[in-house]
């Protein structure tokens, strides 16, 4: 009998293996044009477009570039925290918790495959990881109250209260799926670009 297919065929014309990811088969332009189209909160969102993971994406970049003064790598792990999304969806948490491990296992190889790619350490360090985590959970939040029909008390609940951030510091209104997609990419290449800028700038000094 054949094993079962295990890897997925990119627009890029890259073939990338679920189970045993390669970095050399992870591209920007998939990654972005998947996460444009994936909706958050299972597409029971209010507006004409879904909420994508790649607008998610750029709003918790955003929460977390404004949390102190991380890094440009660490704020491309942030942008990329959900990369993996593209491959294999946005699943919500609840459904995460009855999947179980075999579903993270997928998720963290899809991400060292990701960070690897981009020249980033393949596991995201826990102090940053964790900052992420805090800045996702501001960008849930808002997405479920102003979004998603949470009430005010149900969103402080399971995610807490945001504090020093608001709405309005925000892009909330859903994207359209190029639009979300063309931004996701900008965002990428600028931190790239301030990235390489940092490494011309050590090996000057060095």
């Amino acid at each position: 009998m054949m094993s079962p297919r295990a890897w997925q065929r990119m627009l890029s014309g890259r073939r990338l293996d679920l189970l045993d990811p390669s970095p050399l088969d992870v591209e920007l332009s998939d990654i972005a044009h998947g996460l444009a189209r994936v909706a958050r909160w299972n597409g029971q969102t209010d507006g004409p477009h879904a909420f994508s993971v790649a607008q998610h994406s750029l709003v918790v970049e955003e929460i977390f570039r404004r949390n102190g003064r991380p890094s440009a790598a660490d704020c491309q792990m942030a942008l990329l925290h959900d990369a993996p999304e593209y491959v294999i969806g946005d699943m919500i948490s609840p459904f995460k918790a009855v999947v179980g491990g075999g579903y993270k296992a997928v998720e963290k190889r899809l991400e060292g495959a990701i960070h690897l790619r981009f020249g980033l350490p393949p596991i995201t360090p826990e102090a940053v990881k964790e900052r992420i985590k805090k800045a996702d959970q501001i960008a849930a939040f808002f997405e479920a109250t102003v979004l998603a029909g949470f009430t005010l008390e149900e969103a402080r609940r399971i995610f807490g209260q945001p504090r020093g951030i608001t709405c309005d510091m925000l892009t909330m209104e859903p994207l359209p799926a190029l639009e979300a997609q063309r931004l996701f990419i900008a965002r990428f290449e600028a931190i790239e670009a301030e990235r390489a800028g940092i490494r011309v700038s050590e090996r000057a000094g060095s």
